[in-house]
């Protein structure tokens, strides 16, 4: 007799009412067991951070990579600009005040090195400009930075900070990325990965280049390492804007639109044959706001628009070539901010020789006028800069980081007129959204050379930045080769005492 439901003994016995009854109750059971086994962290399969943390990985649509994503937890910060000085600035000479220098100069007190990173050290300097208390909080900032030091109430000092290398690139790259090596996702893609951005018609992640060029670790900077390709910053600077913007003169509007209709129909049509292929839909995705760039980055360069004052407070035509240009990077840096770019990073030096003689903060020899001839580049314009952001409100919902690789020594080097590199103490600070104003975190010992109070570490300062902008990073991950990767790899704590 043939079996008209086609099904095996097997079949038929589970539809028995004891062999269902059976089968349910086990099967309950065991959805019972592996919600505990979750709730416990001890499923084999389920991935963990080190910390012992479900990871969060964002969910990224490929058709659309930047569209905006919440974050881990409500934060004051939405967006960031991270100003960058390569070279290491030195910090006894601009905001960490030593008098036993004043006192020690000339001298070689016992327990200095008698070799640094450049070779032989030499006598104890004390700094090489005048300190002034400033501001109501009286913080104590040098004659180099007059423009920055009349905003300290402002800002949230961090005195403590130390690094895990004395070499430039390498700093570059810890600073920016968590790594010295190269090949890690940048903060800025890190941060654009986990939040996207609120504005579609300009990149997420913007780095704006010094005049001279690419800092020592180039694009490492602010690359996506093994993050996907569409989290990496776009390079522009108000004096070389992206390129191919214009449409050609032989090319009529109407010829254009419709070649970019086009293009739009065949791209959905590919993409309909190969609907699971990420890195297609994000090569589309790139190409459908590069197009977009054709109309909104001519709009967001032109500063015909700015006052008369506004150009005059941050200096475009003043000072010299290089300062000018700056000045307008800056001011590129607030426009961009105001259009809702999520990661603005503005660096202030370079891999290549300047018009003035000098690269960027790297200071080995005559610091009184390699440090002069940086800092006038930089001071008035950033400081125009944050002061710009303050009074139309930018600050209340965007964290500025103002930020260098490592120190430089108390002493000066052999020559005598430089100070040579040193990771074991350096300062950064922060301002806007989140962070306590006027305010110091952290020492250094009584000669600046190494942290001595609440000593900070990359991690701790990347760990952070990213809890300021509303990410767990410990949980903001990236599953590469077997790892659970992020910015800050399996070190670092939240700094709450800068927290507001």
């Amino acid at each position: 007799m043939t079996n008209p439901e086609r099904l095996s003994p097997h079949g038929r016995h589970l539809l028995d009412r004891r062999g269902f009854l059976a089968t349910a109750g086990l099967s309950a059971a065991g959805l019972g067991l592996a919600s505990l086994l979750a709730n416990d962290g001890l499923l084999a399969e389920e991935s963990r951070t080190v910390s012992g943390s479900a990871p969060i990985r964002p969910e990224i649509d490929p058709n659309q990579p930047y569209a905006a994503r919440t974050p881990h937890f409500d934060a004051p910060a939405k967006q960031v600009l991270v100003i960058y000085l390569p070279g290491a600035v030195s910090h006894v000479d601009t905001f960490d005040y030593k008098p036993a220098l004043v006192k020690l100069h000339g001298q070689k007190p016992p327990g200095l090195p008698a070799v640094t990173f450049e070779g032989p050290s030499g006598n104890i300097a004390k700094p090489f400009w005048d300190f002034k208390p400033r501001g109501e909080s009286g913080k104590m900032v040098s004659d180099l930075l007059p423009n920055l030091a009349e905003q300290v109430d402002d800002f949230c000092f961090l005195h403590s900070l130390t690094t895990d290398t004395s070499a430039h690139p390498q700093g570059e790259n810890f600073m920016n990325t968590g790594f010295t090596m190269e090949g890690f996702p940048s903060f800025g893609a890190w941060v654009t990965y986990a939040l996207g951005t609120e504005n579609q018609e300009l990149p997420a992640f913007v780095a704006i280049n010094d005049p001279r060029g690419l800092a020592r670790s180039g694009k490492n900077n602010f690359g996506n390492g093994f993050l996907p390709a569409a989290f990496q910053g776009t390079d522009f600077n108000a004096k070389h804007p992206p390129n191919n913007l214009r449409r050609p003169e032989q090319l009529s509007g109407d010829a254009d639109r419709q070649t970019v209709e086009l293009l739009q129909r065949l791209n959905a049509s590919h993409l309909e044959r190969y609907p699971g292929d990420a890195n297609l839909a994000g090569r589309i995705a790139s190409y459908e706001l590069a197009g977009r760039m054709q109309t909104s980055v001519p709009d967001v360069m032109d500063l015909s628009g700015e006052t008369a004052a506004t150009l005059s407070a941050y200096g475009v035509d003043q000072g010299s070539e290089l300062r000018r240009e700056y000045a307008k990077n800056c001011l590129l840096a607030r426009r961009l901010i105001e259009k809702g770019v999520r990661v603005v990073q503005l660096f202030n030096g370079s891999d290549p020789s300047g018009g003035n003689g000098i690269t960027n903060w790297d200071s080995h020899s005559d610091i009184f006028k390699t440090h002069a001839m940086q800092a006038e580049i930089m001071d008035q314009p950033t400081a125009a800069l944050i002061a710009d952001m303050k009074q139309r409100g930018l600050l209340d919902n965007t964290l500025v980081v103002w930020a260098t690789e490592f120190g430089r020594m108390p002493f000066l080097q052999a020559n005598g007129t430089g100070r040579d590199h040193n990771p074991d103490a350096f300062t950064c600070f922060l301002a806007g959204a989140g962070v306590k104003k006027g305010f110091s975190y952290g020492e250094s010992d009584e000669f600046g050379f190494k942290a001595s109070v609440d000593k900070l570490s990359v991690y701790d300062f990347n760990a952070t930045l990213l809890h300021l902008m509303g990410l767990d990073h410990e949980r903001l991950t990236f599953y590469h080769n077997g790892l659970e990767r992020r910015l800050t790899n399996v070190h670092g704590h939240v700094v709450h005492e800068v927290l507001a």
